[in-house]
């Protein structure tokens, strides 16, 4: 055989697994433009939806929940928006379902068993995440934005500091509004794949628990950046975000050591360990003896 030859044996299997990775793209930007255009016909009740955790803060202040668009084009770019998230989150399992069929092949049948919880567990995280976003997070932070309105009692202008009637009501964008919600939903969503994440580095030997909490001051300064930067600037939302992302960590480390317990059972069921005390050889004891003079 030539060096041509070995190389283009070399190549058929490199050449494979980009035509199936490909093929598997293809299939995920497919669900993802079908749920796309799915939310896309349902846009109006799925915003107005979204918009519950506001409406809910204003309706407690006795005040409409009005939104406006500021230009022409903006409630065309909101349907878009929504479209995205929900064709998002519509396809996220199909998606999950077509990185398995990449992998599985190339997997052992335990290997399989041990990849496929994760797999799971990857979707359900990031609804966890999203909800308590937007049941929690969001109407605890609208609810700070909106308490520097000024207005009256009865929603009368107030006297301003030259004796002028003043009033100062949230008009907000739905555009900004909905960029806003969007933001909270999906970094939550992703902050709560942590624990799947470290789980499944500890279970590939990448990350050990006690690894992880040596370096437990880091991830704690690494959080309070993390919540400054995805959150908006108040203290509440920052605050919830370390605290939950925090608890998170913990959490993943827990789950880690017990990868790392099942996997050193497993290895003394193997015989790779032997838990036995020594028996004593008086031979052996003798020349240690002999040794040490």
């Amino acid at each position: 055989m030539s060096q041509t030859d070995e190389i283009d044996d070399s190549a058929a299997p490199l050449i494979e697994h980009l035509a199936e990775l490909r093929t598997r793209l293809i299939h995920c930007v497919v669900g993802f433009l079908v749920g796309m255009v799915i939310c896309f016909t349902v846009a109006t009740p799925i915003f107005n939806f979204l918009t519950n955790p506001l409406c809910q803060v204003l309706a407690e202040r006795g005040q409409d929940c009005d939104l406006i668009f500021i230009s022409p084009q903006e409630g065309f770019f909101v349907a878009i928006k929504v479209s995205l998230l929900g064709g998002f989150l519509l396809a996220f399992p199909y998606i999950g379902l077509q990185m398995w069929r990449f992998v599985a092949p190339g997997l052992y049948k335990s290997e399989k068993g041990a990849f496929l919880p994760f797999l799971i567990a990857s979707p359900f995280m990031f609804f966890l995440g999203a909800s308590f976003a937007f049941y929690v997070v969001t109407p605890l932070a609208y609810d700070f934005f909106l308490g520097f309105q000024q207005f009256g009692a009865e929603g009368e202008a107030v006297a301003g500091e030259d004796g002028a009637p003043l009033s100062v009501v949230f008009q907000g964008s739905a555009q900004e509004y909905l960029n806003l919600t969007i933001k909270f939903i999906v970094a939550f969503g992703l902050c709560f794949q942590l624990p799947v994440l470290l789980t499944l580095m500890g279970k590939a030997g990448l990350v050990s628990a006690e690894g992880l909490g040596n370096v437990r001051k880091y991830a704690v300064v690494a959080i309070l950046v993390l919540a400054a930067l995805v959150t908006p600037p108040d203290v509440i939302t920052q605050v919830i975000l370390f605290v939950v992302v925090y608890g998170l960590y913990e959490v993943s480390i827990q789950l880690v050591r017990r990868v790392e317990r099942k996997r050193e059972a497993q290895l003394r069921e193997d015989g790779y360990y032997d838990d036995e005390e020594e028996f004593d050889d008086p031979l052996m004891d003798e020349f240690e003896r002999d040794d040490s003079k």
